[in-house]
């Protein structure tokens, strides 16, 4: 097939970014000698601080006489416990990402009638502008749903006559809208590229004023529609879990980063795709079912521990699946022993696993979720200890509730947009300074 011409890497572009990378490389040891903490993090993995935040906060330490040690992990939305709110909603209860989000944004969980106000207000925002879809998204469809959602996010700027108008009212507005528009963007997109890039049928679905977010994706997604009350719950569970996880993460700090800079919402939310969208970030969950889909046709027998430990060790020694040297799905940046995510997660999993047929998948899960650990400490050096992540079941809960790989990390941002405006506003509230971290030159000066 012929290289388009926009596209096309020619042998004058090949020199020139020689030139750049000789021009661009540090040697390593200068961020050791002028003690630069690379990531935002020293020698032992923890976040410099760089701000404050009252909504949520990520536990992986205890103190015990004067000590800090490594501790199970917590997360806490508002300080509530986000263990005790998934258990305030299950298993016959409302939707819980609502409730969420408005903890999020208003510090405090909704009465009863408040929540039920602000499901009205989302679901009378779940309208995107006339002739939108058909215009915007139905037009030059991207294979990148990220892109398309970036894309879509920065053209409703243009629908907006108060865009830049950042008073708290008119940001909190565009971020209810936002929040609300996300799916649709999201699987609208989807749908498109898969009518234009692979021929499959067309469906746009008209979103329903009565069903939570969970319930919308799956509605909206599905040709005939359907879903069953756990492949919602569980999908509804999966938002909570992602919707917010400290202002230190990548993508939050991002937000934080360009809402400090005075610009407007579409713009900082668009940044923080941006950001979400490496797989460094959010798209770590494609990267853990594509390798259980290696480990799969590969291991003769997934009930064997020497068959299966012999592929994980092979994975850490770069001799199979992508040979990135990595076991994905295991370890995080903050939590040690283990990651509350992954543990709220887990037995809904075996629940739908159960439901949809997939014991033996789960059983070959919860074996790697054994052995993983111990591989990892056996053949690496690490300062802290090791344990599943959440990343490590939401791909697999995704990949049972029959979404498609493209819209794995959208699906991410659908929830992480609660945070995301949560901290935009508390951004604006505090009128901080613009971020600007410092840079040492470590270059010559040449005499004119």
């Amino acid at each position: 097939m012929a290289t388009n011409k926009f596209c096309e890497i020619t042998s004058e572009i090949l020199a020139l970014s020689e030139l750049s990378k000789q021009a661009s490389y540090i040697p390593p040891e200068l961020y050791s000698k002028y003690d630069v903490k690379r990531g935002l993090r020293d020698i032992n993995g923890k976040g410099v601080l760089v701000g404050l935040t009252e909504i949520s906060d990520v536990c992986s330490t205890e103190t015990i006489n004067g000590e800090v040690v490594p501790a199970e992990g917590k997360l806490f939305y508002r300080g509530y416990n986000v263990q005790d709110l998934v258990r305030g909603i299950e298993p016959e209860s409302h939707f819980g990402f609502e409730e969420c989000t408005y903890l999020l944004l208003f510090g405090k969980l909704p009465t009863q009638e408040e929540l039920q106000n602000f499901c009205k207000i989302l679901s009378e925002y779940r309208t995107l502008p006339t002739s939108f879809v058909r215009d915007i998204i139905l037009k030059a469809p991207s294979k990148d749903m990220m892109n398309t959602l970036a894309r879509s996010v920065l053209t409703l700027y243009s629908y907006d006559d108060l865009a830049d108008d950042i008073s708290l009212p008119n940001v909190l507005r565009q971020c209810l809208q936002l929040i609300s528009l996300f799916p649709l963007l999201s699987v609208y997109g989807y749908q498109a590229y898969r009518h234009y890039h692979d021929g499959a049928s067309l469906f746009i679905h008209t979103p329903k004023p009565e069903l939570s977010t969970a319930e919308t994706i799956l509605h909206i997604l599905r040709p005939d529609s359907k879903y069953s009350p756990l492949e919602a719950k569980l999908l509804d569970i999966a938002l909570i879990l992602h919707m917010e996880h400290g202002g230190g993460n990548n993508s939050t700090f991002t937000t934080h980063l360009v809402s400090s800079s005075g610009t407007d919402t579409y713009s900082a939310i668009a940044a923080a795709i941006g950001s979400l969208k490496g797989p460094k970030h959010g798209g770590a969950n494609i990267k853990v079912v594509q390798m259980f889909e290696d480990m799969k046709a590969v291991i003769h027998d997934w009930t064997d521990e020497d068959e299966v430990s012999s592929y994980l060790r092979a994975l850490l020694h770069k001799e199979a699946f992508d040979r990135a040297g990595l076991i994905y799905g295991m370890g995080h940046a903050v939590y040690s022993l283990s990651d509350p995510r992954a543990v709220i997660f887990r037995s809904f999993v075996e629940r739908l696993s159960k439901e949809k047929g997939y014991d033996k998948e789960f059983a070959l899960y919860s074996m790697v979720e054994r052995l993983a650990p111990q591989i990892i400490a056996d053949e690496r050096k690490i300062y802290k200890g090791v344990s599943p992540n959440v990343d490590f079941f939401s791909g697999f809960v995704y990949h049972m509730l029959d979404l498609p790989l493209e819209l794995y990390t959208p699906i991410f941002a659908i929830a992480r947009i609660s945070g995301w405006s949560a901290h935009r506003l508390e951004e604006l509230v505090n009128k901080g300074k613009i971020i600007r971290p410092a840079y040492k030159y470590v270059g010559h000066h040449f005499d004119s």
